[in-house]
Order: C-alpha cells, then structure tokens, then sequence
C-alpha cells in the first residue's frame, strides 16, 4: 500500500489544491517501510489526483479539499481521509491504526471549493459560507455498500440544481456559478435526499424534490452547543458572534464551529451544521453520467 499525506514542514498542509508537496509512505504488513516526499509541480486540483494515480498512490491524507477533487480521486480508486491535522506521521499511524476519521470534502460550497483555513493554535479562522453536500464517515474502512440504489449509483455524475428554503429564498445555486457540480452517486459525497433523487435520473431528466432533515442535514443537537471559558482556548478573545471557526477534535482533526454568544470570560460556540434542521428544496437536472 502507498499512502500520499499533503505535506508542510513535518505537517499535513491543509489545503490539497494547494500543496507544494507529498510525503509518500510505503506501507507493508500495516507498517511504514519507507517514505519519500515528491513535488506537486505547481498541479492545480484537477491534475493532482492524476499526479497520485500516476505514483500509484492508494490512499490519500489531507487537511480541506473540495468536492471536485474528491470526485477526481474516487475516479481513480484512490481511497480519501480529509480533516488530519499536526504531524504527518502520526496521521498515517492514526490511519493505520483505524483511528482516523475521513470528514469528506470539507472546503465545499454545496460541492465547489472556496478557500480552506490554515489551523493556528488552537482556534483556526475559517471562511464563512462553507455548507457542503458531504456526509461525514469512518476511515480504515472507508468503503461500504451504498444504501442508495439506482443506475446511476458508482457512476459519475453532473448536475446543475438550485437550492431554496421553505419560503422560496435561494441558499444556492449551481446555475449561478455556470459550472455544474460532479459528484460520484451513492459514494457518500451528497446528503442523502439528493443522492437519492440523482440515483435513478436519466440524462437531460429533471426533477423537484422536497426533503425533510433527516435526509439533508439532520435536525439540530442541542450537546453540540457548548460554552467554555475565553481562556481556556488560545485565540477566541479576537471572535465575534456569527463568525464561524475551526476546533480540533482528540485526534487533533478539525471541525467547524459558529460563535452564538459571547461575554469578557466566557464563549458559545455551536457545532451543529449551519442546514440542520431545515427543510430544503432542490431542483435538480442531470447534465451528464460518466460511467468508468
């Protein structure tokens, strides 16, 4: 086995489309035999998963990559755990050890990148507006049977949908960006209403669908809003409520937080998803299915 970390200075840099450089592990009996670092000569997202395959690269670790990149990776076979953090070697130990936990495509807009934060301290600024399609999932056993069923389900698809709430305000739109959004069907990659909807479509097909929560982004957990002391996590004193930042988890992995309230000691920060709870529309049209 062959395991690509992006790579910085002994860290997993955060970003894919991004990275200068990979720190290759070959792996035999579940342990690290040798390792090297190789170039991304200067590779964009879209030819950085050929770069991987071309190394026979088996499984990449990043920090943020997008839902472009995750398609283009899950073309090839190769095996994806975004979210790492810290030390590269550790991470690929974690992995080994079925202790790393893939976050998906994390720097998504409903599929497509915007930009990923570096994570400083322990509170990393983040972006707002990055409310992906992805479902989370386990690493070390990254791949299971879909529970969606369809002809279109492994295959590569393209399509263009806008998004609107309840009273017709639109929250997203790939039409707007004039550039449809490529996903592989049933791969987990989409909340499951739209997975579900795509599944079965024909080409040139579309179709209006109506979900509730537990098929977007399920409903809202009131454990996930949680309040700590301004001191007891370097950064937040420079936080404002609304803005939305990056924790890290036991494994040092990171997950996005809102800041709902704040005072001179103490901090909210709300780890729900920004969607959770709500009741989305889409309109969906199928552009094109790759079959590979």
């Amino acid at each position: 086995m062959r395991i690509a970390v992006t790579y910085e200075n002994g860290e997993v840099f955060q970003h894919f489309g991004h990275t200068e450089e990979f720190k290759v592990y070959e792996v035999e009996d579940g342990k690290v035999v040798s390792s090297e670092i190789i170039g991304s000569n200067g590779s964009g997202h879209g030819a950085l998963a050929g770069l991987l395959d071309a190394n026979s690269i088996d499984v990449l670790i990043c920090g943020g990559i997008g839902g472009g990149a995750q398609a283009a990776l899950s073309e090839r076979g190769i095996e994806l755990c975004a979210g790492a953090s810290g030390s590269a070697d550790e991470a690929v130990e974690a992995y080994l050890k079925g202790e790393l936990v893939n976050t998906g495509a994390n720097c998504s807009h409903h599929g497509e990148g915007h930009s990923c934060s570096d994570h400083e301290g322990s509170c990393g600024h983040h972006e707002e507006g990055s409310c992906g399609h992805h479902e989370e999932g386990g690493c070390g056993g990254c791949h299971k049977e879909s529970e969606i069923k369809g002809r279109n389900v492994g295959k590569t698809c393209r399509t263009h949908y806008r998004g609107t709430f309840n009273d017709g305000t639109q929250f997203d739109s790939s039409y707007d960006r004039g550039e449809p959004l490529e996903f592989v069907c049933g791969a987990g990659m989409m909340i499951k209403g739209f997975d579900r909807a795509v599944a079965d479509m024909e080409v040139g097909e579309k179709v209006d669908i109506h979900l509730l929560p537990a098929d977007a982004y399920g409903e809202a957990d009131p454990r996930a809003i949680f309040t700590v002391p301004i001191a007891q996590l370097p950064g937040s004193e420079a936080l404002t409520v609304g803005q939305q930042v990056y924790l890290q988890n036991q494994y040092g992995q990171p997950f996005p937080v809102k800041v709902t309230a704040k005072d001179e000691t103490m901090i909210t920060l709300d780890a729900n998803h920004e969607m959770a709870g709500k009741e989305l529309n889409f309109s969906i049209e199928l552009v094109e299915v790759i079959d590979r």
